[in-house]
């Protein structure tokens, strides 16, 4: 399984050195599964496929609209429903620099968040066991560099669930299968989509997309 993540990674262009750690997390979820309900693909090898490297499509595409510190990814990121941890984990063990807050509302989902935590030690990691609607709004210039989700909610839902947690310069990320063009046209009037970036996932033949919008100011 290590030789079909190095390949994944390398495929996307990815440093190699992310696998053990990945494959720690990847461990973790597997152990638990069955206690907390966390997914319902159930075999490693395609948890391997359908959720760590289809999370780790997008970090090269999202590293590049992040703030750099000392040539790497930093900046504040919120990875709405969380579940599992995707890609949240996934970008903080990226991403060291950067600080990863998990948003889970289902406790014993937050409870595994919390544990992987500990047990990867991610001091860049925090998890919120509560609705995204329920965090506080950003003071005036601390809007978040980068708000994410996988599997979350319709374009829409998503962006009103997260409206006052954005700033201008917010860069606000939904991963897809196919490009969800109905759902760009329902969102709201100040919402604007300003790229729909095809993925290419390793080991998976089906339609990935990542919708990048802006909310106007």
């Amino acid at each position: 399984m290590r030789e079909r993540l190095v390949a994944g990674l390398a495929e996307l262009g990815l440093d190699a050195s992310l696998a053990d750690r990945l494959l720690d997390y990847l461990a973790l979820l597997v152990k638990w599964n069955g206690v907390y309900n966390l997914t319902a693909v159930r075999e490693p090898d395609a948890m391997l496929r359908q959720h760590l490297l289809d999370s780790l499509s997008v970090v090269a595409p999202l590293a590049a609209r992040l703030p750099q510190r000392d040539g790497a990814p930093a900046g504040h990121i919120i990875d709405v429903g969380s579940g599992a941890g995707l890609p949240g984990i996934v970008l903080a063990l990226a991403w060291p620099r950067a600080h990863v807050v998990l948003v889970e509302p289902v406790g014993k989902k937050a409870a595994f968040l919390r544990q992987c935590q500990g047990e990867l030690a991610l001091t860049n990691l925090r998890v919120e066991a509560t609705r995204v609607e329920s965090l506080d709004a950003p003071e005036a210039g601390q809007a978040p560099d980068l708000v994410v989700c996988r599997a979350f909610a319709s374009l829409a839902d998503f962006a009103t669930a997260i409206d006052r947690l954005v700033g201008p310069h917010t860069v606000i990320a939904a991963m897809k299968g196919a490009a969800p063009d109905d759902e760009i046209a329902a969102l709201p009037a100040q919402w604007t989509v300003t790229e729909v970036l095809p993925l290419r996932v390793p080991e998976l033949d089906a339609a990935r997309h990542l919708v990048l919008m802006r909310r106007r100011p």
